[in-house]
């Protein structure tokens, strides 16, 4: 994974690294759900397709990111892994791998309650694409 997780007054935040927005954009996904569960304790079970749009890179990471989180705490699935199969600055197309969750087989970490614009960055730089992250615990 390319990713850092970064210190954040009462938060917690995410510097994620990739060759193209797809790499980025799924390093995003697993690095959050990183966050909040043992990744080692979520199978693929199930496959889910996913459109997401935004008015650009970053507000397109925070709707993305908004909606993989919803599917945690609105349908307790949790994120094994993800296949972009389209995106661009205004849209993105997935497949997602989910679990559901079982207390029995998921250690829970820190609880995200949201996706913030505080700080939010996504852009391409010379040594390829980053972007920036922060989320409330």
């Amino acid at each position: 994974m390319k990713y850092r997780i970064i210190d954040h007054t009462a938060d917690v935040g995410l510097h994620v690294f990739g060759t193209d927005p797809s790499e980025v954009f799924a390093t995003a996904a697993r690095a959050m759900f990183d966050i909040m569960v043992s990744p080692e304790s979520v199978h693929a079970v199930q496959s889910l397709s996913l459109q997401v749009e935004g008015a650009d890179w970053p507000d397109l990471m925070v709707n993305w990111l908004r909606e993989l989180l919803y599917l945690w705490s609105g349908r307790g699935l949790l994120v094994h892994s993800v296949d972009i199969l389209d995106i661009g600055a205004q849209r993105i197309t997935a497949d997602v791998a989910v679990d559901s969750y079982d207390p029995a087989r998921h250690a829970l970490g820190s609880e995200i309650k949201a996706v913030t614009y505080h700080q939010i960055t996504v852009k391409r730089k010379l040594t390829g694409w980053e972007a920036r992250i922060i989320f409330d615990l």
